[in-house]
């Protein structure tokens, strides 16, 4: 059996029809560029998420990267945010001028440890920005609580959590900012690179809708030197047709992610932990595995796909090398990213697929 870690080809197959004639319906319209279709998709997950405001850009750094210019990030600023996560949390920060400061994240969550962010807090402190890695919220309310008593903006990467929950609240909008992103591989993904950032305030909307705009609030008329960051219509278009379906695929990982959970009691790995304040809605299913890279080969032999996310802590990157950190300075995160494997999760996998990759793991796991 041939077990991929993710199959596109079976979602799509699933809404083909929905899919294609949404496509064709902009190719007939020709508003290509902000098409009804864009505003409708924003009203919509202003609403899913709970927010005043949502604004399609054009991928998920960009959501970030906007988000973070709105913010006041720029040369002279840092920013505090966790080592373990996708490239464009700390690329962003750098692209700005900024300063990327790590804290060591939770050894169960995978997320930023609350606990030790207000140690790293200085008067150049700019934004906060906790990532709900593989699709569970981290701890928001102390970071809030920092932000609050500090005066510091933070700002949600939510890239992997569309759906995910916090004490029953969708995240997003439950900081300052939120930051999704809808590429192929995410729970909701489109045709290409896609993103969206919410708000609650009227201000950084305002603010966000020029950004990503070239600066202009009126065509032709720049306040600002902005970005040209805009959500297409197409995909905008496809996004319509998978939102009605966003929670049955969410439940469906959850459900697959609560049977590796039984299957793999007991055995010599970690499973991945559910917070009790959070509803994880497991864009990945990441186990850690002393014998990471044995499993791995084990799997591949046995044509199951699998990943690393990811094998070197932001810290360590050769690109932020003058930042001045080293090996053991973030002992959990670079722990994780020595052990971590993430295994096949998506809606559409089969039961006897699911099986078979826990039976795969297991064998290797009691030898």
């Amino acid at each position: 059996m041939q077990v991929p870690l993710l199959d596109l080809k079976r979602e799509y197959a699933e809404l083909k029809s929905e899919i294609d004639q949404a496509a064709l319906d902009v190719l007939a319209e020709t508003r290509f560029i902000n098409g009804p279709q864009v505003a409708e998709l924003e009203s919509k997950l202003a609403e899913y998420c709970g927010a005043r405001h949502a604004i399609g850009v054009a991928s998920g750094t960009d959501a970030l990267l906007l988000a973070l210019r709105a913010a006041g990030v720029g040369p002279g600023t840092e920013v505090i945010t966790t080592p373990f996560s996708f490239f464009a949390t700390a690329g962003t920060v750098a692209n700005l001028g900024a300063t990327p400061v790590f804290v060591d994240i939770e050894p169960d969550s995978f997320n930023i440890d609350a606990a030790q962010i207000e140690a790293r807090i200085t008067e150049r402190t700019r934004v906060i920005m906790p990532v709900h890695l593989f699709g569970q919220a981290a701890d928001l309310d102390p970071i809030m609580q920092l932000g609050r008593k500090h005066g510091i903006t933070v700002i949600e990467d939510a890239a992997q959590a569309i759906s995910a929950e916090y004490k029953q609240r969708k995240v997003g909008p439950l900081a300052d900012i939120g930051c999704f992103s809808f590429y192929p591989t995410k729970n909701m993904g489109c045709a290409g690179d896609g993103g969206l950032i919410v708000t609650n305030s009227d201000q950084y909307a305002e603010t966000l809708r020029a950004l990503k705009s070239h600066g202009a609030q009126v065509k032709y008329y720049h306040d600002v030197v902005g970005f040209n960051s805009r959500l297409d219509t197409i995909h905008a278009a496809i996004l319509l047709t998978k939102l009605p379906h966003l929670d049955r695929w969410s439940a469906a990982r959850r459900k697959n992610a609560e049977y590796y959970n039984e299957r793999f009691a007991g055995a010599s790995l970690t499973r991945p932990t559910q917070m009790q304040y959070a509803y994880h809605i497991f864009n990945q299913y990441s186990i850690l595995v002393e014998k990471r890279d044995e499993l791995q080969t084990h799997l591949k032999n046995n044509n199951i796909g699998t990943e690393i996310y990811y094998p070197l802590p932001l810290h360590l990157q050769v690109c932020f090398k003058e930042l001045g950190y080293k090996e053991g300075d973030l002992p959990v995160a670079e722990k994780s990213a020595k052990q971590i494997l993430s295994l096949p999760i998506y809606p559409q996998l089969s039961e006897a697929e699911r099986e078979y990759v826990a039976d795969t793991v297991l064998e290797f796991s009691n030898n």
